[in-house]
């Protein structure tokens, strides 16, 4: 996760340069980057394939004066619930095994794995808030969702799932996805204790991208477009970015 490690460095290398203002006397324009993570259960059509899902996620916007936010987010989306069965049956021997090249038993692991980009707007009303600059968070928009089964068969060959074979049982789904979050922002007085955390839902309008299941011949893949659903929460941290304040200078 290099991009994780490049945000802590921005934040604690950066944010003494930029954070020494003192944010509690009026609303301030900043930009904002944040990571943060999300935990999800799902539901409609996804929750047909995967059970419990993890977002971890990096955001970049900006905050206005007026509180207004208007900015981009990605999550990397996991989990280890499949919900899909029979999956792997047709490679499965009398003995009730898959074996690799070798005629070993293999591992296999069947994992759920996804990525969406985001697109955000929304507005923080500083109520309960120890500035103008804190307080209910709200934002929503439209993104783009992926998300496959990955299969893993770590340092064994499996042929029948290797290479092209592999994306016969991986159910790989896209398209669009709204978003919604409301929850609570913090910007500290001084310093870079910054946070936001919430409830967050997603609903993603996909299609299958596959035009046959290795494991399901004989039955068509669906062109019906689906109905991917998530809910869960969010907690994250995230740095402003505001000038500092000038220093005063007097003269006799």
């Amino acid at each position: 996760m290099k991009w994780l490690l490049f945000v802590f460095f921005i934040g604690f290398y950066f944010n003494p340069l930029f954070s020494q203002r003192n944010v509690k006397d009026s609303a301030i324009a900043t930009p904002w980057i944040g990571v943060h993570y999300g935990g999800n259960f799902t539901a409609g059509d996804l929750a047909d394939r995967y059970g419990y899902l993890n977002h971890l996620g990096i955001i970049a916007g900006y905050k206005t004066a007026t509180n207004w936010y208007i900015g981009m987010e990605s999550n990397f989306i996991f989990g280890n619930q499949v919900r899909v069965t029979g999956l792997l049956n047709d490679l499965i021997d009398s003995y009730g095994n898959v074996t690799d090249v070798n005629g070993d038993i293999a591992r296999i692991f069947v994992l759920p794995r996804g990525l969406n980009i985001n697109v955000s707007v929304g507005k923080v009303f500083p109520v309960l808030s120890p500035n103008n600059n804190s307080g209910i968070f709200v934002n929503g928009g439209l993104g783009y969702l992926i998300h496959h089964m990955r299969i893993e068969t770590n340092d064994q060959v499996v042929p029948q799932l290797e290479l092209n074979y592999r994306k016969g049982y991986d159910r790989l789904t896209s398209g669009v996805n709204l978003h919604q979050f409301i929850g609570y922002a913090f910007m500290a007085n001084s310093g870079f204790y910054n946070f936001y955390g919430g409830f967050y839902a997603q609903e993603g309008f996909t299609k299958n991208l596959r035009t046959i299941n290795l494991d399901e011949p004989e039955v068509p893949v669906s062109t019906k477009t689906r109905i991917d659903i998530q809910v869960g929460f969010r907690l994250g941290w995230m740095i402003p970015f505001y000038k500092r304040k000038p220093k005063d200078f007097y003269f006799n």
